[in-house]
């Protein structure tokens, strides 16, 4: 696997534990597993028990964006295109977060959870990229079709060890495929990305599982700090990363897709909060939720309960609507866009 232009942050910080089997990357703290039949029943209950309200009635607001939009958007603009795709500008670049633009988060174009509602911005009026960051190869990560469009546009792709050697078979430049461990950092256009730590999985098949590493990223620009999560569960690494490199000016945190059956690889809306807090995060948006179908809760709860939590600890959040700007200059709340379609599902399924 290439590692391009990297080097680790932290001597004394740990490597991913991959050395403890050759064949497939570990999370820090092994994570338990229920087996074959617990599986199956996870799999059974999406097919076919899953509640109507994990899918909004109506359309979900969306502000449309344009090329001259976020040509003319000023510097640490960052604007939501749906899930963990986050579009951000800095030094008059653009950078953007595990790119999905597929109709469906799935192997295939005819089944699996479908877009709730349209990208923002398509990926042809995407203005060129400095770097798309990638988390790891889950499919509501890591959109093939997405990649391959955008790789005549991008100047770098930086992901975590094997992610990038995908990226290389799938047609991509290997001299644009930047691959790191965690701790690992590299620099572009004057911004150190590092990254860090996360507590999941990756697989794309059924034979693929934790063949390639998951992390969560550090982007350091001059004075500005912004976190983001990928996919994790709750552990002890988002209080080293905060020690490391915080206070965080703004975290973009997973909150969404949470189910107790799978505890220890998606967090708790509880858990997201405390996950800011050991970050040292000043702004907290949360991500993950609001654009396709992927447990059991219903698809406005993941902000009710975060924006609920936030008010309790006085933790300064966001939610701003897709392809709305929220800028890291001017922070604002933004405003509680899904209620009125949460309320007009709860009116439906009383009537």
């Amino acid at each position: 696997m290439a590692i391009l232009s990297s080097r680790p942050d932290s001597s004394s910080a740990a490597r991913s534990p991959a050395e403890q089997d050759k064949a497939h990357f570990n999370n820090e703290v092994p994570v338990q597993h229920g087996g074959l039949g617990k599986t199956l029943r996870i799999f059974w209950n999406m097919a076919f028990n899953k509640p109507r309200n994990t899918r909004p009635v109506g359309q979900i607001p969306v502000q449309p964006l344009t090329r001259e939009l976020l040509l003319a958007a000023p510097d640490h603009s960052v604007f939501r295109l749906g899930h963990s795709t986050v579009l951000l500008k800095m030094r008059g670049k653009f950078w953007v977060t595990d790119p999905v633009f597929a109709e469906r988060a799935s192997p295939f174009s005819w089944a699996g959870p479908k877009r709730f509602h349209q990208p923002p911005i398509s990926l042809d009026e995407l203005p060129p990229l400095e770097a798309v960051i990638l988390s790891h190869n889950h499919y509501d990560h890591l959109d093939r079709k997405a990649v391959v469009e955008l790789a005549a546009k991008t100047r770098y792709f930086l992901a975590p060890l094997g992610v990038g050697d995908l990226l290389i078979k799938w047609g991509v430049q290997a001299d644009k495929v930047r691959q790191l461990d965690w701790w690992q950092g590299t620099e572009v256009e004057g911004i150190r990305f590092v990254a860090t730590p996360a507590q999941h999985f990756s697989g794309r098949g059924l034979f693929d599982g934790n063949q390639t590493l998951w992390c969560s990223w550090v982007m350091i620009d001059a004075a500005r700090r912004i976190f983001f999560s990928g996919d994790t569960g709750y552990f002890d690494g988002f209080k080293r990363i905060g020690e490391q490199f915080g206070p965080f000016d703004l975290t973009l945190m997973e909150t969404g897709a949470y189910n107790v059956d799978w505890p220890h690889v998606h967090m708790q809306p509880e858990q997201t909060l405390q996950a800011h807090i050991d970050l040292k995060g000043r702004w907290l948006l949360p991500i993950h939720n609001g654009t396709f179908d992927l447990a059991f809760h219903a698809w406005h709860e993941p902000f009710d309960r975060i924006m609920a939590l936030a008010w309790e600890r006085n933790v300064s959040i966001t939610t701003p609507q897709m392809g709305q700007a929220f800028s890291l200059d001017q922070p604002e709340r933004g405003h509680a866009w899904w209620l009125e379609l949460e309320t007009r599902g709860a009116q439906q399924s009383l009537g």
